[in-house]
Order: C-alpha cells, then structure tokens, then sequence
C-alpha cells in the first residue's frame, strides 16, 4: 500500500509544480514581452546576485535577506520594487529546487504533501488573521523561540539530552507528530505572508519531531514553490518590479541552487546538523535585529 501510495503520489505532485510553473513561466512571458527590450539584459553584477543568494538559499539560508541588502547598496531596485523583484527572480530557482530536493531526498510522500499542504493552506486561509497582528512581536516571539531551541539543539549535539528525539533520523511522521507538523506547517505558511521565512522554523521542527534533518528541505522548497509564483503573478500584474535584477536573480539562481543542492545531498549527517543550528541562530539574531529596527523606526516616524 505505501509503496503504491509513493508511485502515485509523487508523479501527482510533480505534476501540480509543473502546471504552477507553467502559469508562472507564460505570465512572466507575457509581461516581459510588453517591456523595453534593453531593459531585459540583467548585467554581470546582477547575474552572480542571483547565483550567491540562491546558493545560500538552497543551504537554507534564505536569499531574501542577502538580495535586499545587495540591492540597497548597490542601488540596483528603488525601495518600492524590491519585494516584487525578488518575489519574480527567486520564484524559478526555488522551482528548480523543490523539483531537485523531492529527486534526490528520500522522504515519506504522505508526510511530505500532507506538510506542504498545510503551508499552502496557512498561506491562503490563515493569512487574514496573521496580517492583523504586529509584525515585531512576531518577530520577537520567533526569534526568542528560535534562540532556545538552538541552545537546545546545541546542547542535544553536546551529550546533554534536554529534549528526546532532537538527533532522530526518521523520514516520516505517524499520528500526533504528523499533526503537530501539519499544524505548525499552517502556522509557518501564514507568516509568510508577513514576510517571515519558514526555513529555519522548518528545520527545527522537523528535527524536534525526531526526523532527519535533511528532509526539511523538499518540504520547505515545495512550499515555496507553489506559494511564491502566486504571489509573483500579482507584482507582475501591477508591474511592482524591476524586470533585469528579476532575470539575474533567476538566470543566475538556477547553477547556485543546482551547486547548493549537491553540498546538501553530500553532507554527513552530522554536520548537517551542525548547519540547522547555525541558520537557526543566524535567523534568531535577523529577527531580533529586524523588530528592534522596525520599533526604532515607528518611534521616529511618531
């Protein structure tokens, strides 16, 4: 029945991404070809953007932090375009990367819709209530919780057991872990309609509920992959993005990811955990810088 389940399934999947890439890819099309043609031609600068912050994206370090600042500073994208740039040129990539991680990284089929389902739902369903409430608390209550749980992970890594299951290897989830994922998943995909990334939470979650660190990964580029190209076509519609660092940003990403993905598949285990705790505290400090940023800013603005 499971191997069944594992042959029909996956083709399924697959085929749901191709048709949301093929919806992507034809709007995209469509806007391009209404644009100037010398504006289409992304330059070196812009292509080895894209390589860099997708690499590290497929690391699951996230690539939104990086190009934001490499655009601020380079001046490449006004201020109001940068969400939308980045939402168009880093939709292909992460495409590209769900397709290879659910390839090359054995997990269990129905763990891994039934976890991106439930991203994509928090995403659409959950979306209206996490949007009422404030983003820095958020990102304060995150980015403290994350904290904890790297000391946690770390002294787990150390030979000090605080929590049970913490270096666990399954590739699936059966009963209430399956729905303490699922739940956390609906979670993780509403907040990233507030701009909040779900590697890190992905990543110690998973390895809480005492699975293989690395299966994290198809589960959080596949969720990407069929949240992000929705959220494109919309910039794409009302034109809020720069069309060249958009083309860098995906011409550039798709070698950095396919680079990326090779370190994954051939990480031992064990510094592969070593990685979650150092995303998990990189991502605990941004957060915190981020709210405490954002606070400062609100207060000058009063």
């Amino acid at each position: 029945m499971n191997s069944l389940l594992e042959n029909f399934s996956k083709p399924i999947l697959f085929i749901l991404l191709g048709a949301f890439s093929l919806v992507y890819l034809r709007a995209w099309a469509r806007n391009m070809a209404a644009q100037v043609p010398s504006s289409k031609k992304p330059s070196i600068l812009e292509l080895t953007i894209g390589f860099i912050t997708n690499f590290f994206d497929s690391l699951g370090i996230g690539s939104f932090a990086p190009t934001t600042s490499w655009f601020k500073i380079q001046k490449l994208v006004p201020d109001e375009h940068i969400p939308g740039t980045m939402h168009v040129g880093h939709s292909l990539p992460v495409i590209v990367q769900a397709f290879v991680f659910m390839t090359i990284i054995q997990v269990d089929m129905l763990t891994l819709i039934a976890l991106i389902a439930m991203a994509v739902a928090g995403a659409w369903l959950g979306a209206r209530s996490i949007t009422r409430w404030p983003r820095n608390y958020i990102q304060i209550g995150l980015g403290l919780a994350l904290g904890v749980a790297a000391i946690t992970f770390v002294m787990q890594l150390l030979g000090v057991e605080l929590v049970s299951n913490l270096t666990g290897n399954s590739l699936k989830l059966m009963g209430s872990k399956l729905y303490v994922g699922m739940a956390g998943t609906f979670v993780m995909g509403a907040l990233m309609t507030l701009g909040v990334g779900m590697y890190a939470p992905t990543m110690i979650m998973v390895s809480m509920l005492g699975m293989n660190p690395v299966v994290s990964f198809p589960i959080m580029m596949g969720s990407c992959a069929f949240l992000m190209p929705t959220a494109s076509i919309r910039f794409m519609h009302s034109n809020a993005y720069s069309l060249r660092p958009a083309l860098g940003l995906a011409l550039g990403g798709i070698p950095g990811v396919l680079l990326g993905a090779l370190v994954i598949k051939e990480m031992p285990l064990d510094l592969m955990r070593w990685l979650v705790v150092v995303i998990v505290t990189y991502t605990s400090f941004a957060m915190l810088k981020s709210a405490y940023t954002e606070r400062i800013t609100d207060s000058e603005n009063f």
